[in-house]
């Protein structure tokens, strides 16, 4: 068994905090409860908070005006060109402190889902490997080496149109292993996680591709003088089960976070 890589620092450190907890439900809502303070205590130290009470009361009083003087067509005019221009400065008010607060949870989300996006491939389950390579001559070059707990249950399979190949494979014992794939002279490493618990999964391993890598990858980039361009297993999706209803655990992390948001912000009386 080969470690390939260690998690980020920072992120990994944060998740450390979460170590005790073994359910992925029990991770997310502690997750979403510390977010949803953190969002809220950010957003009020970096906004203008008696400024976007002004515009949130002066919002207010213009609606108001709607209803109250509905009949006067005038009138609804004018406040309904009030509420445009008072939802303009809200939002500009708003703009800086949601950058501050968006980023920061955007870069956390991603690195929350290398644990409970995927699950790791069960014990004796067969999944897939694809390698995708610059040129037919590599992929009729492509090797593969598995260690000793891997094994390969089909020959590979070609495709020439798309210049990949895809080996299935199973794994005989729960870890965290190396593939190691060989190609024009080069040779590439592809971690692969088996059996349970909550290990950090990365599905593709890619050759540039900056962005990409930084939303979907979670190993270093493939040298950039390899034939070999991406190389990815397709691990099952995760879905957690609340009261019947299986979800992503982002869309529960989402609702969460936004729930223990607006509690935080009335009990420390919060603009937003």
């Amino acid at each position: 068994m080969t470690a390939l890589y260690n998690p980020t620092a920072g992120y990994a450190a944060a998740l450390a905090a979460f170590s005790w907890l073994t359910s992925p439900l029990a991770i997310v809502i502690a997750l979403s409860l510390v977010v949803g303070l953190l969002m809220v205590v950010l957003f009020g130290y970096t906004s203008d908070q008696k400024a976007i009470g002004i515009a949130k009361d002066q919002l207010k009083a213009h609606l108001l005006a709607v209803r109250l003087y509905r009949d006067q067509i005038p009138v609804v005019m004018g406040s309904y060109g009030k509420i445009l221009r008072g939802t303009g400065r809200y939002l500009k008010l708003a703009f800086k402190p949601l950058l501050y607060v968006i980023v920061p949870i955007t870069l956390l989300m991603v690195q929350v889902d290398r644990y409970l996006g995927q699950t790791p491939i069960a014990v004796n389950a067969p999944f897939l490997l694809t390698v995708h390579t610059t040129t037919g001559e590599a992929l009729n070059d492509a090797a593969l080496e598995l260690p000793p707990e891997i094994t390969m249950t089909a020959p590979p399979v070609h495709v020439v149109a798309e210049n990949e190949v895809v080996w299935r494979l199973a794994g005989a014992k729960g870890g965290r292993y190396a593939l190691k794939i060989g190609a024009g002279g080069q040779s590439v490493e592809k971690a692969v996680c088996v059996g349970g618990d909550l290990p950090r999964i990365s599905t593709v391993r890619l050759r540039g591709k900056f962005w990409e890598r930084m939303f979907s990858s979670a190993e270093p980039a493939i040298p950039g003088d390899s034939p070999i361009e991406s190389i990815s297993i397709n691990y099952p999706d995760r879905d957690i089960a609340v009261a019947g209803y299986e979800m992503n655990w982002i869309w529960m992390f989402f609702v969460l976070s936004m729930v223990a948001g607006f509690v935080f912000k009335e009990l420390l009386g919060i603009q937003i």
